[in-house]
């Protein structure tokens, strides 16, 4: 239970161990089992629980990991309803807002290109730690799951001045087949002004709330072209967006207009940013 000793580096040459501070939860990369070999904590009531196999306890989402007395942000193994006994690995941000959320999407430094088509969206891309989206089949999964309850979206962005805002909505949920974004509520207390369920007058051609999702092979938006092969990404397109954060990243603000990293409520359609995330948190029922 010493929080210096989790876990141990072996050399196979030389025979030598090292103890880390690595866990499997934090790190299921870095290990490697052995037949016959354990890795576990005999106390199943501390946050440090650590049995492998059919032993280990199955936190069934962020929230519930922090819950428990993990405050650390990084990649975990999380086990959902909907996923049979299968397991799903996620970014857990741990401290953002209180904590506890998935998430689902990160743009940080244009490692990964973001115009794909629509069976990667389906499945998901990128790097866990950099830049990933997590895939619509399994946020459809994690959102269909009633017994946890609504969920909550949070975006969180960053200009190239390195200040930050964020928006926040209710009852979060991606639906099945076209991959429908359903909102609720905008947090009136967000900086980022609402660019994903704004609908009045001015903008009924181009919010997102209800639309489906396009990408460059599949057009579901509501405009004559394609607005996926227009602006590049992928995204729940109307005629086209106020919002594109899947858009093609560029390393610097003035792009052009309309292109590059969206969110036009907070810096408009000529700005793209340096930084985003997306990421959903449970509300208990």
């Amino acid at each position: 239970m010493d929080e210096r000793c989790k876990s141990f580096n072996f050399n196979d040459c030389s025979k030598m161990c090292e103890l880390n501070l690595a866990t499997r939860l934090e790190h299921p990369e870095d290990f490697n089992a052995t037949q016959g070999s354990v890795y576990f904590d005999a106390d199943e009531d501390t946050p440090l629980y650590s049995l492998t196999g059919r032993s280990l306890k199955r936190y069934r989402s962020c929230k519930m990991l922090l819950d428990v007395g993990y405050r650390s942000s990084g990649i975990y193994i999380i086990y959902p309803e909907g996923f049979g006994n299968g397991s799903l690995r996620v970014y857990c941000d741990m401290e953002t807002d209180g904590g506890g959320w998935i998430v689902f999407q990160r743009r940080q430094d244009g490692s990964v290109d973001f115009y794909r088509n629509w069976t990667e969206y389906q499945s998901g891309f990128g790097d866990l730690s950099g830049d990933f989206w997590l895939g619509n089949d399994n946020l459809v999964t994690l959102t269909s799951d009633d017994s946890r309850g609504t969920w909550e979206l949070r975006v969180d962005l960053e200009d190239w001045e390195n200040n930050t805002a964020w928006a926040k909505y209710s009852d979060f949920q991606i639906s099945p087949g076209e991959f429908n974004l359903t909102i609720g509520q905008y947090d009136t207390s967000s900086t980022a002004g609402d660019s994903l369920g704004f609908d009045d007058s001015y903008a009924v051609f181009r919010y997102h709330r209800g639309r489906p999702f396009t990408t460059k092979d599949r057009d579901n938006d509501a405009s004559v072209f394609n607005c996926a092969q227009r602006w590049g990404g992928a995204w729940w397109f109307n005629d086209c967006f106020i919002s594109h954060l899947n858009g093609p990243y560029h390393a610097f603000w003035n792009a052009g207009y309309a292109k590059g990293v969206q969110w036009e409520r907070w810096k408009g359609y000529s700005y793209s940013l340096k930084k985003c995330s997306m990421k959903m948190r449970e509300l208990e029922p």
